[in-house]
């Protein structure tokens, strides 16, 4: 397409997959059932992805437990009342903590890409959390006969061999999932701690070469969990400027939900580096109405009057479900949210003449 559209990832599980997880989870039916079950779902979700006319797509992360946890579903060195994120409508999501090295991943996202390009006819994608999410499984009061920095250099590593892997194994681009970037801010008004997850991220982020790099991208977003947010209070212009700092060639930013678009945008141009791709979220998942193409257009058409139109693309403001128990959207509405991006960008075009 003229103007690059990709989603950013998650997309609601269908109820018999999510019946599925209760019932294993409770030992009701055998793994062999589970695995079935995702791979059904992983089937329908690519075919209605594609029916879309989505250029690029993902699985959907149907079989991922959540984007964030699932390098270390089943990790037996956690313990449970790690980090707490509250979000804006009072629930909250709650990570477990590390109780012993070294720090390994159980799960590495290219297997998910394996399995979701046996079925694919199109460009496969594929989201992977950040090294920076990850870092707060380490405890604040330390881990006996394992340090910070110990733990932080094999988390860098886990972190840079998957996304090797996925990029070796096909994948179109690889999306870190940086969504912790806009809470850090309100966490720590310093900022310091937002330095430090931009500085961690970049560890992982040189070991790749220039070439490489074109090919990974950052996501940031307020969060998106059963239609809230964890911080959307928070002023984009305190993120931005240092989100930039990251040495990725994409940035997948939300922005159909922003308030003032326009004042984002401003601040994205002054900030973002020449060579740096910006995918403007034009979808928002929170919303349950569903967008027309021609609102789509208008968003496309206000961000190219200020952006350059060599560095524009268009993206969904966040996944539809990271959680995999998030039921808030339904999947029908997804995928139509994602026909109208496709569409929309794609208008925008024809206006622009590209």
């Amino acid at each position: 397409m003229p103007i690059p559209t990709e989603p950013i990832g998650s997309i609601p599980r269908p109820p018999e997959l999510i019946d599925g997880m209760r019932q294993f989870a409770a030992g009701r039916i055998s793994r062999d059932e589970m695995r079935s079950r995702y791979e059904r779902a992983i089937r329908d979700t690519i075919q209605r992805f594609e029916a879309t006319g989505s250029p690029v797509i993902t699985d959907g992360e149907q079989s991922k437990p959540s984007f964030v946890t699932y390098p270390i579903h089943g990790l037996a060195t956690l313990a449970p009342e790690g980090v707490t994120i509250p979000f804006a409508d009072g629930h909250t999501r709650q990570l477990p903590r590390l109780t012993a090295g070294p720090f390994r991943y159980v799960t590495s996202a290219d297997a998910f890409l394996e399995e979701a390009r046996k079925t694919a006819r199109v460009p496969v994608k594929q989201a992977v959390i950040s090294a920076s999410a990850l870092s707060l499984l380490y405890p604040q009061d330390g881990v006996a006969g394992y340090s910070r920095d110990a733990f932080l250099d094999d988390l860098v590593c886990e972190a840079e061999q998957e996304i090797r892997r996925c990029l070796t194994k096909g994948a179109y681009n690889v999306q870190i999932d940086f969504t912790e970037a806009r809470l850090s801010v309100k966490l720590d008004p310093t900022q310091q701690l937002l330095r430090a997850f931009v500085g961690l991220n970049n560890r992982v982020l040189d070991r790749f070469t220039p070439v490489e790099r074109k090919r990974i991208g950052v996501h940031t977003c307020p969060g998106g969990d059963r239609d809230s947010t964890h911080s959307a209070d928070v002023d984009y212009g305190q993120l931005l400027p240092s989100l930039f700092e990251l040495h990725a060639g994409s940035f997948y930013i939300q922005l159909a939900s922003e308030k003032d678009r326009g004042r984002v945008l401003r601040i994205i141009k002054e900030h973002a580096k020449p060579d740096q791709r910006i995918f403007i979220g034009v979808i928002d998942p929170i919303n349950p109405r569903i967008e027309t193409p021609e609102e789509v257009r208008d968003r496309v058409l206000e961000a190219a009057a200020v952006l350059p139109l060599s560095q524009l693309g268009t993206t969904d403001d966040c996944g539809f479900a990271p959680f995999g128990d998030d039921t808030s959207t339904p999947r029908d509405t997804a995928f139509e949210k994602i026909r109208a991006r496709v569409a929309g960008t794609q208008l925008a075009a024809q206006v622009l003449g590209v």
